[in-house]
């Protein structure tokens, strides 16, 4: 009798251990492990999120890793080392798309408008620009054609037909007051700022520099429908467009613990987008 008790105790603790292994090989599937590619503040801001409760709660374990080559950061989503990546607008999205048709992205949501902004220490508004006036814009394609589109916003300039996020100063069709236009890094911007009486500056860059674009531009981006190819996405491979566990991340950047943090870290400048794709065809 027992020998049976003794045989009967051991295999029950075979089978709780088999469930205790099956128990943790369970939570270890329901733990997606996702690489999010990203850059400057953006980097900043998802290192918070794989860090936070709520990327826990989601069930999403976050690796963060920096690129600073858009170019790059874009192939490495589509060639599989990075699952979703964090860094780029809507045109510079669709451009990159059109220049790889055999490698195309998919965007999986919105996450924020970050205004670009007009500054000057000589100028006090736009209508004081005077003709013949120099002004520094970035040198990489997708801040180029972005300056220029704000300076056509500030009634400074207009564009040809067509033009788009690689576009550039070649593309401009009408300039009556004869601006002259310097190509630079677009990380110098305020430094810059001390040796060209007006810069145009994206915001990340802008605060690096002690600016405040909503304080301190003569006149910058604000969300509209001229504006709506500058908001920021989350994109990954298209084979990837309907993964569940990435479009989680999307919901992730939203919520409200998460905006909080956003919003006082980088003091209101990183204007929260949330909207569904269908927007940019509106």
């Amino acid at each position: 009798m027992k020998r049976y008790s003794g045989l009967f105790i051991g295999i029950i603790t075979v089978l709780i251990v088999f469930v205790l292994a099956g128990c943790g090989n369970n939570s270890s599937k329901n733990n997606s492990n996702i690489t999010v590619g990203s850059q400057g503040s953006d980097f900043e801001i998802w290192e918070h999120i794989a860090k936070s409760k709520q990327a826990k709660q989601a069930g999403l374990n976050i690796t963060v890793k920096q690129i600073t080559d858009p170019t790059q950061l874009n192939n490495g989503t589509t060639e599989g080392q990075i699952d979703v990546n964090a860094f780029q607008s809507w045109s510079y999205y669709q451009a990159y798309n059109r220049e790889n048709p055999k490698s195309k992205l998919a965007a999986l949501g919105t996450t924020y408008l970050e205004p670009m902004g007009i500054y000057s220490k000589k100028f006090k508004k736009v209508s004081d620009i005077k003709d013949g006036t120099t002004i520094a814009i970035a040198n990489n394609p997708a801040n180029t054609s972005r300056a220029l589109q704000l300076l056509q916003s500030a009634g400074l300039i207009t564009l040809k037909k067509g033009f788009d996020a690689l576009s550039d100063t070649k593309d401009v069709s009408s300039n009556p007051k004869h601006l002259k236009f310097k190509e630079i890094d677009d990380t110098t911007g305020p430094r810059v700022l001390n040796d060209v009486d007006v810069v145009v500056i994206g915001n990340t860059v802008a605060m690096d520099g002690g600016l405040h674009v909503l304080k301190d531009s003569l006149y910058h981006e604000s969300l509209n429908q001229s504006t709506k190819d500058n908001v920021n996405i989350l994109a990954t491979a298209a084979k990837n467009k309907n993964n569940k566990d990435y479009k989680k991340l999307v919901k992730l950047y939203h919520n409200k613990q998460i905006q909080k943090y956003i919003k006082k870290k980088y003091f209101g400048t990183k204007i929260e987008v949330n909207k569904p794709l269908s927007y940019f065809n509106n």
